[in-house]
């Protein structure tokens, strides 16, 4: 029966992507672990392998098409005793139509009764008539082993028995029932900007032709919603504070002088490294709000984000509390690199446990943050500069960095959002400390 590949969901918050490229073309050979194609998806571009063996039949979404729904069918692959004729009367998204035949009554079908009971063959049937998938690998070792298909669960497309469901079936373990599966999008329009910009914009009294609507990127769409729930769902509160930064720069100049070829550290590195052990010395800080309680963290995953062409992502230094500033420094050097080439893992930039976002470099004072969920907290870091301070009671120039931190009322209060700005104030101020 042939095989339908379908788009594949490789994030979480994926309900659509790019089909960027195939990497093979109709009449290929394909195996378990071939490359298929090149997916955009709203936070990177990745390789999808193939799960099957088979001969690819058809292309059905062409490369370089956006707005590819999760699951629609893209591809079909023929089992190798199968030819083109498999695909008569097959219906995408569907089951396979009954093909027509002449109406020739001496060759009427036999009784099913007529096939052995303990013969898995393949065309055998569940006992609500639904044909098992099996690729014919997986139905030579069945039938080799003994077992019926019926009992076996598949983990491939569509529920697809592969070799692997064969060989760790065991007898004690019957799979539940199955639901029927459900195509999300059996249409072949994808690609489709769907825009109601021009109407939304008119209502608001914005003259039709006097500007340029460019459609949103995944990532923006993506950006957009989660942020949206995240402002109409979480109850934020900002607190902020001034650092004097001297003692930091004075560090960071001294440590990148001694520091081996390739390693430098810059003051995000050093703020990084800062409000992890910040999390560190305040724990209950590191936590995560769910309806049924508060995660409370065992590492300090500290997300940053990334500023790109089509939106942001934020990238995740995993156990900061335990790495070192040259660490840090090299690991952010990467993962800010293959975050703007789009070459990001999912488990690169998902998860988390506290973000930081930082404007300084760009000259913004100071300013406030959406809390990224499942984070409990987020770090706005504004640009250092001289500012007149007050030192044993005469006036003096210090250079004074301004950061805000938002906080989840629901997992971090007022008091508690104080403390840790506070040991993460002692950490910038006084550097040394994070040496030891």
């Amino acid at each position: 029966m042939p095989i339908e590949i379908l788009m594949p969901a490789l994030s979480p918050t994926m309900e659509e992507g790019t089909l960027s490229k195939w990497l093979v073309k109709e009449g290929d050979s394909v195996s378990s672990g071939d490359l298929l194609a090149e997916i955009e998806t709203d936070k990177a571009t990745m390789e999808v392998e193939a799960v099957e063996e088979g001969t690819v039949a058809k292309l059905l979404v062409a490369g370089g098409t956006d707005g590819v729904k999760v699951n629609a069918p893209i591809a079909i692959l023929l089992e190798d005793d199968e030819d083109a004729s498999a695909l008569d009367g097959y219906t995408v998204g569907g089951a396979a139509a009954p093909k027509t035949e002449p109406e020739t009554p001496k060759e009427a079908p036999a009784p099913k009764a007529a096939l052995p009971e303990n013969k898995p063959s393949a065309s055998q049937q569940t006992s609500s008539g639904e044909r098992i998938k099996a690729s014919p690998l997986a139905k030579r070792l069945a039938k080799e082993a003994g077992i019926e298909l019926s009992d076996v669960s598949g983990s491939g497309p569509n529920g697809r028995i592969v070799k692997a469901d064969i060989e760790g079936y065991s007898p004690s373990a019957k799979p539940a029932p199955k639901a029927a599966a459900v195509p999300e999008s059996t249409s072949t329009e994808v690609g489709t900007v769907r825009s109601g910009g021009a109407d939304y914009l008119a209502k608001l009294g914005v003259e039709t032709g006097t500007y340029d609507l460019e459609p949103l990127s995944g990532m923006r769409k993506v950006v957009a919603r989660r942020l949206s729930e995240s402002n109409n769902n979480v109850p934020d509160f900002p607190l902020t504070v001034d650092c004097e930064i001297d003692a930091l720069l004075a560090m960071r100049k001294e440590l990148n002088g001694q520091a081996p070829e390739g390693v430098k550290v810059s003051v995000n590195d050093m703020l990084i490294r800062a409000s992890a052990l910040a999390l560190k010395h305040v724990p209950a800080a590191n936590a995560s709000f769910t309806p049924d309680g508060i995660a409370y963290h065992h590492h300090a995953d500290v997300a940053v984000a990334v500023a790109l062409d089509g939106g942001l992502i934020t990238p995740i230094v995993r156990q900061a509390e335990n790495k070192g500033l040259s660490t840090i420094s090299t690991e952010m050097k990467d993962l800010a690199g293959r975050a703007r080439e789009m070459k990001l893992k999912p488990q690169e930039y998902q998860g988390g446990t506290f973000s930081i976002s930082n404007l300084g470099m760009m000259g913004i004072k100071q300013f406030g943050s959406i809390v990224n969920e499942p984070h409990g907290m987020i770090l706005s870091v504004g640009a250092g500069g001289p500012r007149p301070v007050v030192k044993d009671g005469e006036l003096a120039i210090a250079t004074v960095m301004t950061v805000t931190l938002t906080c989840d009322h629901r997992v971090v209060d007022g008091a508690l959002g104080a403390e840790w700005l506070g040991a993460f104030k002692r950490y910038v101020e006084s550097p040394i400390t994070m040496m030891l």
